[in-house]
């Protein structure tokens, strides 16, 4: 089997993604107002807060229910299919509708259940919220945070968000200037320059499923 998304980039962004979305529960006060974008993102994030600190979280028999609760909040404010296509990049539109179906669902099962699996981590970091900056149409948005960990390392984290079908969504986030999404199509370009899409989805689900058992 392949070694894709076998990278410490890859898992250190997604333990970062994990660690940084739950953060934005405490950003600092801005003097301008927020933007629909911003207030989009610090709502769901408020959300999954709500259920790590319910006390069904930390009861090994209720955990379950409340990992669902976070899954669907997640998949509220993350467009796990603008995450697909551009992973994919050129080579999406050579997939047949059923290729782009399972590949959508295999990378957003593979990206939620690492992302459920390592919110455990989350230690109260301090994050600060720097700015925002969006195309002249307003239909495309950076949230910018600078994030300060534990040992006092500031770590600078972007969201950005897109608005689709009169709603906000993320469809990619950057962990010290590294596009998770960036990260992803290079490794899924090198296995489609020399596999058929299938093998791509055999492998992201293979990942995903290994993913969910470690998780248990």
């Amino acid at each position: 089997m392949s070694n894709v998304l076998k990278g410490s980039v890859a898992s250190r962004l997604l333990f970062s993604l994990a660690a940084c979305v739950c953060c934005l529960a405490v950003l600092a006060s801005s003097a301008l107002a927020a933007s629909p974008a911003r207030e989009t993102l610090e709502k769901s994030v408020n959300a999954i807060l709500d259920c790590i600190k319910d006390p069904a979280y930390a009861n090994a028999s209720t955990r379950p229910a409340q990992r669902e609760k976070i899954a669907g909040l997640v998949r509220q404010v993350f467009d796990f299919q603008e995450f697909a296509i551009r992973t994919a990049g050129p080579r999406w539109q050579t997939f047949t509708p059923d290729q782009q179906k399972r590949f959508t669902d295999a990378f957003a099962d593979l990206l939620l259940t690492t992302y459920i699996s390592k919110v455990d981590g989350y230690n109260g970091e301090q994050v600060a919220y720097t700015g925002e900056v969006g195309n002249k149409e307003q239909t495309r948005m950076e949230v910018r945070t600078v994030v300060t960990l534990g040992d006092g390392k500031k770590v600078p984290v972007a969201y950005r968000m897109l608005l689709k079908n009169g709603a906000w969504r993320c469809y990619d986030v950057l962990i010290e200037n590294v596009s998770l999404v960036k990260n992803y199509r290079t490794q899924f370009q090198d296995i489609l320059s020399k596999d058929a899409p299938d093998e791509l989805i055999a492998r992201v689900q293979a990942k995903a499923k290994e993913a969910a058992a470690n998780a248990k």
